[in-house]
């Protein structure tokens, strides 16, 4: 049992290490941008110009692929098939895992572009309304790609969600939808969210198991004394 035990509790502990850190850096980079005015910082100006004198008919085509799939329509399609098959498969918690980790997420990032209201860059080839920050594909994108990695437990998991995060990125940045900025706090939006949803979803199941076995317990004695 303690084999079982031990590895769980570590990966709980990193989960919750990893999320704790990555809501500090989101914070930091928040308050950083707020510093400058929500204006572009140099390393977004920098990442804009490389994007601009890449610029291509034929990436600009591809670019958009993982825009349409990670917007909002596409999302909700994806988190539905994924919470269908949570379900299907009898993993109630984990649906709720991500169901969950998809609202919270959409509801912190769609609340802070509103009420900061960067601008997105002049050029911009998507989206033109001043909700740059943090960046809400790449924030679902790195919220389901965590939350699977972490349900699912294999490595091209972890490996596929880290390509699909970072097309994303270089998505929304190739279009100029966001600066580099925002993708980042978006990212670290992600996986602050999926990692402590994680970790609190988890902890409440150990509560619930140990008091089903608890009750369980209780009632045994009880049975013995009635037959004999």
């Amino acid at each position: 049992m303690s084999n079982t035990i031990v590895p769980t509790s570590r990966r709980r502990l990193v989960a919750l290490v990893v999320g704790a850190a990555a809501a500090i850096a989101f914070i930091a980079l928040r308050l950083i941008v707020a510093a400058g005015e929500h204006e572009p910082l140099a390393v977004d100006i920098w990442w804009h110009d490389l994007m601009v004198a890449d610029r291509s008919d034929v990436w600009i085509a591809v670019a958009w692929v993982p825009a349409i799939v990670g917007g909002t329509i596409g999302m909700i399609v994806v988190g539905a098939v994924l919470i269908a098959c949570f379900l299907w498969r009898g993993r109630r918690a984990d649906a709720v895992t991500l169901a969950v980790s998809m609202i919270i997420v959409v509801a912190i990032g769609a609340t802070m572009a509103a009420v900061l209201g960067r601008t997105r860059p002049e050029d911009s080839l998507a989206e033109s309304m001043a909700t740059s920050f943090p960046s809400g594909h790449t924030a679902v994108a790195t919220t389901v790609a965590v939350v699977l990695g972490l349900l699912l437990r294999r490595s091209y998991v972890w490996i596929l969600g880290a390509v699909w995060v970072l097309t994303m990125m270089w998505s929304r940045t190739y279009l100029h939808a966001h600066w580099l900025s925002d993708v980042v706090a978006g990212m670290l939006e992600g996986i602050a969210v999926a990692t402590l949803v994680w970790v609190a979803i988890e902890a409440a199941r150990d509560r619930h198991a140990a008091r089903a076995v608890g009750a369980s317990s209780n009632e045994q004695p009880s049975e013995s004394v009635t037959n004999s």
